[in-house]
């Protein structure tokens, strides 16, 4: 492990990036929100829409984020590399665009940040035997992740809203569901690659954003259903590493390399053994928040 110093201090990261994504969509939301919190459904024509109608310069500064994405993502020129660019780079695409590792991404990474701070080994290193740094936390994806940091807020701005009406707010949450899944049927073609933004967990592309969005409303319906208005679960195991987050976070960096959460494996090509691995590190995190729960031991930034 090198030693920390400024001169080569990753700048971006997990934790930079929530804290970022929840700031923005905060202090919209403090901007915006006044006066409406309590107002529930009423016999106007809109009513059908007051989950989003009533923060509507939010959603417009939130699009305008986006157009931007779009914009400079895929107009921007970047030295070297192919307008739109959003391959691998190293042995990708025949190894024509060996430099151009997360386009305009990581080009904007590099202009803002240098490149020394930010990430140097990247997933795309082992598979595409990359040699440029890329940062999947860096400053572009930032802004896909306040959308999907905001589209987490409508979702609490439906409950809010239709709080007295289970199926509104099942209904919103389906709708949701299936207008974000559209979208991300149309971007990727509904293919791997093949589509006009591909979707792309490093990149955090648009398509990533609208896909993960989309099983995230989903789940919130099964889940709503059966813990809230059911009441047949309470939510557990699963609610005690979430009061916990920060802890199991920080914990799991500190310790991924010791044992029981990792260990040598026989065969390290194996996907087997890799989810084992990780199943039984996980079990043993949501054991942990389990103890500190009933302890009452809880960490908060």
């Amino acid at each position: 492990m090198l030693p920390v110093s400024w001169n080569n201090l990753r700048i971006p990261g997990v934790l930079q990036r929530l804290s970022w994504s929840y700031l923005v969509v905060a202090s919209l939301d403090l901007t915006v929100a006044r006066g409406h919190l309590d107002v529930l459904t009423t016999d106007s024509w809109w009513s059908p829409g007051l989950d989003v109608l009533l923060y509507w310069p939010a959603w417009v500064c939130v699009l305008l984020l986006e157009a931007l994405w779009l914009f400079l993502t895929f107009l921007l020129p970047v030295p070297g590399c192919p307008t739109g660019y959003l391959g691998p780079g190293g042995i990708g695409d025949m190894g024509r665009y060996s430099d151009c590792t997360g386009g305009a991404a990581a080009f904007i990474d590099r202009w803002l940040l240098g490149e020394n701070h930010i990430y140097q080994t990247p997933s795309s290193r082992v598979i595409y035997a990359t040699h440029v740094p890329y940062d999947p936390e860096g400053v572009l994806g930032s802004i896909n992740s306040i959308l999907m940091a905001f589209l987490g807020l409508q979702a609490g701005k439906i409950i809010l809203h239709y709080r007295e009406l289970p199926r509104s707010i099942i209904s919103r949450f389906l709708i949701w569901g299936l207008f974000l899944g559209a979208i991300s049927a149309l971007l990727t073609k509904c293919s791997t690659d093949e589509g006009f933004i591909p979707v792309n967990k490093n990149l955090w592309s648009l398509s990533y954003v609208t896909t993960l969005a989309c099983f995230a409303f989903v789940l919130l319906v099964l889940l709503y259903y059966t813990v809230d208005v059911k009441r047949w679960w309470s939510g557990a195991p699963f609610c005690y590493p979430g009061m916990n987050s920060i802890l199991v976070y920080v914990g799991h960096e500190v310790f991924e390399e010791y044992f029981p959460f990792r260990w040598k494996m026989a065969n390290s090509q194996s996907h087997t053994e890799h989810l084992t691995q990780n199943l039984v590190a996980t079990s043993c995190w949501v054991l942990i928040s389990y103890v500190l729960y009933k302890k009452k031991i809880f960490w908060k930034i």
